[in-house]
């Protein structure tokens, strides 16, 4: 969910107008949650910008911000007066109908406005936002109601991104920063230095295959909303396939290191091979080898590597050359879709705290009652690359207005990511969830699970 595309998404379910109350009280917590992560930050940490696809968390704080005042306050509220009219230009992301917008590779040379002025902005369109529950009429409330709660997933999205981009700022800095400890947050228990233990063997786990449905299911729903790139809801036929019970861990990745996985290029599609040709990668992003150990960097500062810990930071290229190696593939959105249908959309994500994957032995979510056979951490940890292609749904249409301008001109190029990870907000999640990337970014905590055909295991 890089910034280009973490915004708004078309249609957001329901949202009752009676609830403004309820509704209010969620908008409070989502943004009381985006000052805490950016707290621990000093003013510098807060305007740097580690490359292109990366954001000041400067700009992440005034940029959603910006969407609700310009989305909401400016469209539905009267009266209401723009904190400043430069604010549009310079925290638009990428709304073509909404004007001109300062250059995304250039963010972090907006050192003015400071963060006393950042502060204030949000303050102001916050105090908007209150003004427009107490006094909206219903009318106008039952409009702005799903916006709200489509902002609200918005700001979540950027609350992942915030880490991501500070995580890969401070891997850039000599120092090797740690932000928990900035932070103040509690060790993460095995989670860390763990060097030792193994994860347990991967089981696999089979599906028989045929007619199935994927897409947002409103029964399966807190509060009825979904990007528009979850729907509809549509059937898929699935041949007979197998998948991983576990993610695949640090310790199958060194496998795949010392086999000269890196180093074959028959393992890897075309693009890939140039890409690790160019970038010379030998190992997943945040890695270093050291007097002979890995380490790896995380927002625990560098610390050993954890072998029974999903693997992490790694592109599509990476997971589709490892899967190849493994003698096993990718699955499908579809056939992760329809296993993940049998957990519970919990696991290591934000709310543990642990801001890094934990070992793979650790419990982590639970089957649903009756459902036999479930896969284990399908939520949580790390996004999950799939096999598919990031493709509108059969039915798809992009949502009228400036909010629709989000998936449907992204569906090009990019490959599609499922389960949220362990900065992913824990009500953000859920099945249906279409994350997605280019398929040579690794700044994401990104990760896989092996899928195979009827009767292949390994």
């Amino acid at each position: 969910m890089p910034d280009s595309r973490a915004a708004p998404a078309g249609p957001t379910g329901s949202a009752h107008p009676s609830d403004r109350a309820e509704l209010i009280a969620r908008y409070d917590a989502a943004r009381a949650l985006s000052e805490r992560l950016a707290a621990p930050l000093s003013p510098a940490d807060r305007v740097v910008q580690s490359m292109p696809d990366a954001s000041p968390t400067k700009w992440h704080l005034a940029h959603v911000t910006w969407f609700f005042e310009t989305v909401i306050l400016e469209a539905l509220a009267p009266g209401y007066t723009a904190f400043d009219p430069a604010y549009a230009y310079l925290f638009n992301s990428y709304y073509e109908s909404l004007g001109e917008r300062h250059p995304r590779p250039q963010r972090g040379l907006l050192t003015r406005p400071d963060d006393g002025e950042i502060a204030a902005y949000r303050a102001h369109v916050d105090a908007g936002m209150h003004a427009l529950a107490e006094t909206a009429p219903d009318s106008v409330w039952r409009r702005a109601a799903p916006l709200i709660v489509l902002g609200l997933h918005h700001e979540q999205q950027h609350q992942e991104l915030l880490l991501m981009d500070i995580l890969h700022a401070f891997s850039c800095n000599p120092l090797r920063p740690a932000y928990a400890d900035l932070a103040g947050a509690p060790p993460p228990g095995d989670a860390a230095g763990a060097e030792g233990a193994l994860p347990d063997a991967v089981g696999w786990i089979d599906h028989p295959g045929g007619l199935v449905e994927i897409g947002f299911d409103p029964e399966r729903s807190a509060d009825g909303f979904a990007f528009d790139n979850e729907r509809p809801r549509h059937k898929v036929w699935l041949e007979p396939f197998r998948l991983a019970d576990r993610p695949v861990t640090n310790l199958d990745w060194l496998a795949f290191i010392e086999d000269g996985g890196y180093e074959t290029a028959t393992l890897w599609l075309s693009d890939g091979w140039q890409t690790v040709c160019e970038q010379g990668w030998t190992a997943p992003l945040y890695w270093e080898r050291r007097d002979g150990a890995w380490t790896r960097m995380t927002l625990r500062g560098p610390i050993p590597l954890d072998l029974a810990a999903p693997v992490s930071h790694v592109s599509y290229y990476e997971a589709d050359a490892f899967a190849r190696w493994a003698g096993a593939r990718l699955p499908t959105e579809a056939e992760w879709e329809v296993m993940a249908a049998r957990c519970r959309p919990s696991g290591n994500l934000l709310d543990t705290g642990a801001l890094m994957p934990r070992p793979a032995h650790e419990p982590a979510g639970e089957a649903i009652e009756g459902q036999a056979g479930a896969p284990r951490r399908m939520f949580g940890d790390v996004w999950e690359w799939t096999a598919s292609a990031y493709s509108p749904y059969p039915g798809f249409r992009p949502a009228a207005g400036a909010i629709g301008e989000y998936n449907g001109k992204f569906m090009c190029s990019q490959q599609v990511l499922r389960g949220g990870c362990c900065l992913t907000p824990a009500d953000h999640v859920r099945t249906s969830y279409r994350n997605f990337f280019y398929p040579h970014q690794r700044w994401q905590v990104a990760g896989l699970r092996l899928a195979a055909d009827e009767g292949i295991s390994s």
